[in-house]
């Protein structure tokens, strides 16, 4: 069908009809000339339906009347957090949710009761009914005292020029997933922490300390799943020195480049470390050419980058690899300086909850010295005090001095990581009101789908809704991060429900009314809550490998992604002749006007320009003989089945139906 018929039918102009076709859906070219006919069809049902939702609309918009706009004085303040449900906005502000809906239908959103809303969106509707909308400013204050903390943490550290002494430099280990990142650690402090990981893999930043020459070198332990990146990132913010780990048997990789991109928006100074220089398939040459690309040059190479070769599995250049931390180090000496004897300030590295030692956080000192019993504060809120305090080997501190890595004991609810923990210099001015670890993961999480809810309501897209929890923030965060990825306008990932800690009953009433899934991450549940899933159909999913999970959801997400039906036209037939008439089947005579018609496929029947439906071909005639397909221009007999009776003057398009699975990738 021609365009401009099509654009004649539907009283608009053929430009016009080309400019509002993307938006219901249809993917036709600005200069397309013609139309599938059974897409035409499709085109005129959207268009018929869409018309009538905007006249609905149009009417209940005229049923509710203009109130007058208020005194920006008069308005009653209201705080909005940075995401909410239509629902609780109305409760908010003591209003029906109807009442809510048509405000919003006013300014052109169709939202449901259940539906998200950005602060932006409810701030508007809430003015219009009479309300003035604040933030909630527990989160954006907690954002801007950690911006503050971090700012007297760098000029803490960068000032006391007579008292900065020399510390441990703090060395962030990065690279690929497999590439050999805590073998080396391994290698170097000659434990074993690569055995007690998942498949291999670090899933929380852990941080450690070596001794070379008399000298302590503390690293952090970064994990190396793409899905890590923000704690990656985090890690690199309080290090010193950046060991950059690629496998010379496998090149740079996508967490190699991230791992330079992050490193140098750091202004880190770093060291490749040539890792399985001892498999006969290295060729460290290709590594140091892909390297070169991302703009690392080695020192052999002309650059001014150390290049160590080690293999961390027989040990092969690791004495060479602590020298060169201790030279690098040795470059910059009063960059790798603190003040020991001012109130310690240091940065959270990891927290969660351990069932019996309650609130745990690892934190490395970077300023100051922190001692046993010493109060705790994280901006204006007192988190506890230092009940006890171990290094990484477990045994017990009176005392740590910059540059340490410790685990602490004593707070009252978990800090974020990231967090920064000073030693207040007088704690009776602190507020005791400190934020959970569940309300960060829930701000956090917040944040994380303002955007995946505006895509939901423009696309309509099929939603996976799960439940997530965790052991510890860092790794929700993680999980998040990695959501985030989900990019798709057809498919998404919504957490309806989120948290630290082991699956309870209403993780598992929240699943009920969703998709019926729970991701456990390194957390169980309670056997009664495990029959309790069973008994409603919810599975609990436990994973202690984040990759897994990952992939779970990619598989969760292609189920939602229905096949892909293609309609391609193969012939006209016009009907000259009714020969039977039976009951869900007839047989016809006519003239393959075009292409041609085949046994087996469909035809969608006309009369005049109006379709009556669709039928299936059973067999083809031409004389007496029975044939496959009668090509343009025969006279043949159909054996038709289906609901429509076929009239002489009929017209049947012919066509073939091509379906095509949908699968949906996560972007790397």
């Amino acid at each position: 069908m021609n365009v401009s018929e099509l654009a004649r039918r539907l009283r608009v102009t053929p430009k016009e009809l080309l400019a509002k076709l993307p938006g219901l859906g249809f993917s036709i070219g600005h200069r397309a000339i013609k139309v599938d006919d059974l897409l035409a069809e499709r085109i005129i049902r959207k268009w018929h339906e869409n018309r009538r939702r905007e006249r609905m609309r149009s009417s209940l918009l005229k049923t509710t009347t203009e109130e007058e706009k208020k005194d920006p004085s008069e308005l009653k303040p209201i705080q909005i957090p940075a995401v909410i449900i239509v629902r609780d906005l109305a409760g908010l502000m003591n209003l029906p949710v109807t009442r809510v809906i048509q405000e919003l239908m006013r300014n052109g959103i169709l939202a449901a009761q259940n539906e998200r809303l950005d602060f932006e969106t409810a701030g508007i509707i809430a003015e219009e009914l009479g309300f003035k909308a604040e933030p909630e400013t527990e989160v954006e204050k907690e954002a801007t005292e950690q911006v503050a903390a971090q700012d007297r943490l760098k000029e803490v550290m960068e000032s006391d020029a007579g008292s900065l002494q020399s510390r441990p430099p703090v060395i962030v280990v990065m690279g690929h997933v497999d590439h050999g990142k805590t073998k080396t650690l391994d290698a170097i402090r000659a434990t074993h922490v690569m055995e007690s990981e998942a498949g291999g893999i670090t899933q929380h930043i852990g941080a450690y300390q070596a001794e070379k020459k008399d000298r302590k070198i503390t690293f952090i332990d970064t994990p190396g799943h793409e899905a890590f990146t923000v704690m990656r990132s985090r890690g690199a913010k309080v290090a010193d020195i950046a060991i950059l780990v690629v496998a010379a048997d496998d090149g740079v990789q996508p967490q190699t480049k991230e791992a330079i991109d992050i490193i140098k928006a750091a202004g880190l100074p770093f060291i490749v470390a040539l890792n399985k220089m001892d498999k006969p398939e290295a060729d460290p040459d290709k590594v140091l050419a892909q390297l070169s690309e991302y703009g690392v040059q080695v020192e052999d190479w002309g650059g001014n980058v150390p290049l160590v070769k080690i293999s961390a599995k027989s040990g092969m250049g690791i004495d060479d690899l602590l020298e060169m931390i201790l030279l690098v180090a040795d470059l910059d000496p009063d960059r790798i300086r603190a003040n020991p004897d001012r109130l310690a300030m240091g940065t959270v590295i990891e927290s969660h909850v351990d069932k019996g030692e309650g609130p745990v956080a690892t934190i490395l000192v970077q300023s100051g010295t922190l001692k046993r019993n010493a109060h705790l504060s994280s901006g204006d809120a007192l988190y506890g005090r230092v009940r006890a305090m171990k290094d990484w080997t477990g045994k017990a501190l009176e005392e740590a001095p910059p540059g340490t890595p410790v685990k602490i004991l004593g707070f009252k609810v978990a800090p974020a990581v990231g967090d920064i923990i000073e030693v207040p210099s007088d704690p009776k001015k602190l507020s005791t009101k400190v934020k959970s670890t569940h309300q960060v993961a829930d701000a956090f999480v917040a944040k994380k789908q303002i955007q995946t809810e505006e895509e939901k309501k423009e696309t309509k897209k099929q939603m996976l809704q799960v439940v997530l929890k965790s052991d510890v923030l860092g790794s929700l965060e993680a999980i998040m991060g990695m959501l985030e990825k989900v990019q798709d306008e057809r498919v998404g990932v919504e957490v309806i429900k989120k948290g630290l800690g082991n699956v309870t009953d209403t993780d598992v009433s929240a699943a009920q009314n969703a998709s019926k899934i729970v991701y456990a991450f390194n957390v169980n549940e309670d056997p009664q809550i495990a029959e309790m899933s069973r008994d409603v159909g919810v599975e609990i999913r436990k994973y202690k490998i984040i990759y897994e999970l990952q992939d779970d959801i990619v598989k969760e997400l292609n189920k939602l992604l229905k096949p892909e039906v293609k309609l391609l036209q193969i012939g006209t037939f016009d009907t000259l002749a009714v020969f039977r008439t039976e009951q869900g089947r007839m047989v016809i005579g006519g003239k393959v006007q075009s292409g041609k018609v085949v046994t087996g496929e469909k035809a969608r029947v006309w009369r005049g320009e109006e379709p009556l439906g669709d039928v299936e071909i059973e067999t083809v005639q031409i004389g007496k003989q029975t044939m496959k397909e009668a090509a343009a221009g025969t006279e043949c007999g159909l054996a038709i089945k289906g609901k429509v009776k076929v009239a002489v003057g009929d017209r049947l398009d012919i066509y073939h139906e091509e379906v095509s699975e949908q699968t949906f990738e996560l972007k790397r």
